[in-house]
């Protein structure tokens, strides 16, 4: 398989790219933290194990406990897809998660991005 495939990689590799994105524009590692916490239901010692192990984005995407209630609430593009419009629903939550840690980059307050 050549093709580049995110969903193979780990998943603590992508959360440091979400780290290094927020605390480039001034935002903090607990702020992506509570972003996905929220998002995902996942409880802080579950984000905390899954960095820590060898757990792909598939699998911590598959494995969510519960997605937010509010997730439909999040629009917007993200690559230039609408979010809202994705129909494979690993794909979207990829996306929603991407979306969310755009949203902190750019300056959005907390209560917004968790639709408030």
């Amino acid at each position: 398989m050549s093709k580049f495939d995110v969903m193979k990689q780990k998943f603590s590799a992508i959360y440091k790219l979400y780290v290094q994105k927020a605390e480039r524009k001034q935002r903090t590692k607990e702020e992506v933290d509570s972003i996905i916490l929220w998002l995902t239901g996942y409880s802080t010692e579950d984000l905390i194990n899954t960095l820590n192990s060898d757990t792909t984005l598939e699998e911590f995407l598959n494995g969510m406990p519960s997605m937010n209630r509010k997730a439909d609430l999040i629009k917007g593009k993200v690559c230039g897809i609408r979010v809202e419009e994705i129909a494979d629903p690993l794909t979207k939550k990829m996306r929603l998660m991407d979306k969310l840690i755009d949203e902190l980059a750019k300056g959005y307050t907390m209560n917004k991005i968790f639709r408030q």
